[in-house]
């Protein structure tokens, strides 16, 4: 975790364009152990979700935790089933983008074709609603073509759509969280590959 200690090594430059090798020793000793703990701060994030109803039949930590045992119980593999638990993260920060919010936070750990599905699911999703505020319902017909629209459609129809039963036997938020540590273990992509090595 980041030290708030004053007396902490601090890199000395006053731009960036200055700075030194040493100074970005001093960096990354810190940022490793920060990013380590990425997890956490998911984790402590998700809880901020508790209690936000926003009008639905559920909380919205309890549908992030619906979709993710929804998708647990039909044996989708780790990594898919830490995109259904983030898939809504971003609610509170991106009320108007949260599935870029979910994919930004994915992208370094998951597959392209997850971290697809959850960028998009917003608008695969609108098919069961937009009509009902006077939008288009048809507007993941756009990605028809794409290869992975059938994946981001059964997402949606499977685990994001069905998981807003308040008397369902969803999982804990504990339960997720040795999934969760598991998938961020280690980043796939991310353009610090070589400072990570």
């Amino acid at each position: 975790m980041p030290t708030d200690d004053p007396t902490s090594p601090r890199a000395t430059f006053t731009s960036i364009e200055h700075s030194t090798e040493t100074d970005w020793k001093i960096i990354f000793s810190q940022f490793v152990p920060y990013a380590q703990a990425l997890p956490d701060r998911v984790l402590a994030h998700l809880r901020v979700l508790d209690g936000d109803y926003g009008g639905f039949p559920v909380d919205r930590l309890r549908h992030s935790l619906q979709t993710a045992t929804l998708a647990h119980r039909d044996g989708r593999d780790d990594e898919y089933v830490i995109c259904a638990l983030l898939h809504d993260i971003g609610d509170t920060l991106g009320s108007y983008n949260h599935p870029d919010i979910a994919a930004a936070i994915l992208k370094p750990f998951v597959t392209e074709a997850n971290h697809w599905m959850v960028a998009h699911h917003g608008i695969f999703q609108g098919y069961y609603f937009f009509h009902h505020l006077g939008m288009n319902r048809d507007m993941r017909e756009v990605f028809r073509d794409h290869p992975h629209y059938g994946r981001t459609e059964e997402f949606c129809a499977r685990y994001d759509g069905p998981a807003f039963d308040a008397s369902y036997d969803t999982f804990p938020l504990e339960f997720f969280e040795p999934i969760l540590r598991r998938v961020f273990a280690q980043p796939k992509h991310t353009i610090y590959t070589a400072a990570n090595e």
